[in-house]
Parts: C-alpha cells; sequence; structure tokens
C-alpha cells in the first residue's frame, strides 16, 4: 500500500470516529471538539462496556464498528506517586491497550489513526525546551519510566503501521494536560488538579498551611484540555509525518508559582510548606512546539483563564468528586 494512498487533508465529517477514551479528561474534550466540529458519527465505549486490554473483544468491536478514523486517547495515568507505586501496572495495561487497538485498527484499514502519548517520553536531562529529536537519546525520570516506556512503544507502532502498511498514522505528544474532567483523586492525579483540591480544601476549611511535596522549584508547562483537542483535529488534518508532534504553549512556570496562582483564586491565604524529603520529579519540562507552528496551531487558552475555568468546574463537581 503506498504512503500516499491516504494523506492529510480534510477529514470526513460523515466519517465514523472512534474515540478510545472517550470519558476520560483528553477523549471527553476531544470528543466536544470533534461535535462542535460537525462530526455526525461518534463512537465511544466505557471502559465497562469494553476492555480495551481484552484482545478479542477489542477485535470485535472493531469488525463490528469499522471506524474510519481513531483517535486513541485511552491509557491508564496518574501523578507521581500513582507511577512510582505501581510501575508494572502502568507499563503492562498501557502496552495492552495500545497493542490491542492499533492491531484490530490495522486489520480493518483504519484510515488515520492519532495516538497521544506523553512528554515524559523524553529523556529526565534533555536539553531544554525539548525537541522531538531528543527521543531516546538519554535517560528516563525514574518515578515514571514504566509509563513512558509503554508510550514510547506506541510512539514506535505507529512509525511502524506507516512503514509496513503506508497507513498516514501520527503521534502527538502533550505537556502536562488540565482541564474539565481532570483526576482531583488525593492520591492519582496529576500536580495541577491535586494542588486544586488541596487548596480549596484548604480555603474551605480555614486551615492556616497547606503541606506539597517537592521543593517547589520545578519548572512546568501546563496545557487546556480543550487546547489539546483543538490540536488533535488540526494535525489529524495537517500533518502527515512519522515524527511525534509536541504539543504545548512553549512557556513554563515553576510548581511554587503555580500553587500561588492557584491560592489565590480560591482565596487560600495562609501558609505554603514545602516537604523537601518527597521527590521533585523531572526538574524541567518545556517542549519545543516549533514543528506544532509549522503545521499551522498555536495554543489559545492563557494559563491563569484556564486555572479559572478548571476550578469553576470542579466547584460545580465538588460533591461528586469527593463521592
Amino acid at each position: 500500500m503506498p504512503d500516499t494512498e491516504f494523506a492529510a487533508g480534510p477529514l470526513d465529517r460523515s466519517a465514523r470516529v472512534y474515540v478510545a477514551g472517550h470519558g476520560g479528561l483528553v477523549g471527553s474534550a476531544v470528543w466536544r471538539k470533534l461535535e462542535s466540529e460537525g462530526f455526525t458519527d461518534l463512537v465511544g465505549r466505557r471502559s465497562s462496556e469494553l476492555d480495551l486490554k481484552n484482545r478479542d473483544a477489542v477485535f470485535a468491536f472493531f469488525a463490528e464498528q469499522k471506524p474510519r478514523y481513531v483517535v486513541l486517547a485511552a491509557a491508564k495515568v496518574g501523578g507521581i506517586m500513582a507511577n512510582n507505586t505501581y510501575p508494572q501496572d502502568f507499563l503492562s495495561e498501557n502496552l495492552q491497550i495500545q497493542v490491542n487497538v492499533m492491531d484490530a485498527a490495522v486489520e480493518q484499514g483504519v484510515e488515520r489513526l492519532m495516538f497521544l502519548g506523553s512528554s515524559c517520553i523524553y529523556p529526565k536531562f534533555a536539553e531544554q525546551p525539548i525537541h522531538e529529536d531528543a527521543l531516546l537519546t538519554g535517560y528516563l525520570e525514574p518515578t515514571n519510566d514504566a509509563y513512558a516506556i509503554a508510550k514510547i512503544a506506541g510512539i514506535m507502532q505507529v512509525q511502524a503501521v506507516r512503514r509496513q502498511f503506508g497507513l498516514p498514522w501520527i503521534s502527538a505528544m502533550p505537556t502536562n494536560l488540565y482541564g474539565p474532567g481532570d483526576n482531583f483523586s488525593p492520591t492519582g492525579s496529576h500536580v495541577l488538579p491535586a494542588l486544586i483540591r488541596r487548596y480549596d480544601e484548604a480555603a474551605r476549611s480555614g486551615a492556616d498551611r497547606v503541606e506539597n511535596w517537592g521543593t517547589g522549584t520545578p519548572r512546568r508547562e501546563f496545557l487546556h484540555v480543550d487546547d489539546m483537542a483543538a490540536a488533535v483535529l488540526h494535525l489529524m488534518e495537517h500533518y502527515d509525518g512519522p515524527a511525534q508532534v509536541n504539543v504545548g504553549t512553549g512557556t513554563d512556570v515553576t510548581i511554587k508559582e503555580i500553587a500561588d496562582t492557584i491560592a489565590g483564586i480560591v482565596g487560600f491565604d495562609g501558609e505554603t510548606v514545602w516537604d523537601t524529603s518527597k521527590p521533585d520529579g523531572t526538574p524541567q519540562k518545556l517542549l519545543d512546539v516549533s514543528k506544532l507552528g509549522d503545521a499551522g496551531w498555536n495554543a489559545q487558552i492563557g494559563l491563569e483563564d484556564g486555572l479559572r475555568s478548571t476550578i469553576d468546574w470542579y466547584h460545580q463537581h465538588v460533591d461528586e468528586i469527593r463521592g
């Protein structure tokens, strides 16, 4: 099958699109974006309806639904604590999900597939900002290396499909994402939703101090999930290449700065204490987004505006989140 049989270009709005992980943070944002852009045949299944680790079930689903396009946003995800505590789960489950979905998609000749990974695929001490070429040039951050290896394997599978079958599948590696629908669990969440919950609960209870992990000095880049969803659609229509594409804002802040901003928004005026016995993770993780810019897309949602809208969503759903 020649590489030019299918090429980047406008997606058929009437074609069936399977969004794997449509109930999660990224998948639900992609679903909203596709709906707003006029896609009329979206397909999604909750994990209770379709276990993507079950290979036979995944193949049967693809044979029945025959999607033309696929966005692979399903993954087992978590913050430093979860990744560090359950590395085997993060490696095994993500490999199973990715291999099953992509193998089934190959069997059905899925025209275009977007695989979503994470910026943790890059070496811990990669030169900043991190260019796509930094992949596999150094040691990974130990606290999430298992998850990173799974995502690197996903990139390699996309590239292998391109070489062997000529399908224009692509990969995108987002920076730290946040927004409506995030995981606000005290033990399983990423840094930003964890901080939102921690400071909001402190403000509500009248606590005079909040304790955070690490030193607060690591720098992180944050992208609103609605921006991520817009980038997914843009890349599927405008990018066709084997290399993964970084998706971010191109700017970063320290964890302390983001904590102070959240504290101000939720109205916490007490003391923040940093537990320096806990790990910081990667010292800096800023993506080079020049490839994304060359493809014609840039982030639109500013960090403070995005934080305010996310905190508003959290307040609207706080009872069910805590339940």
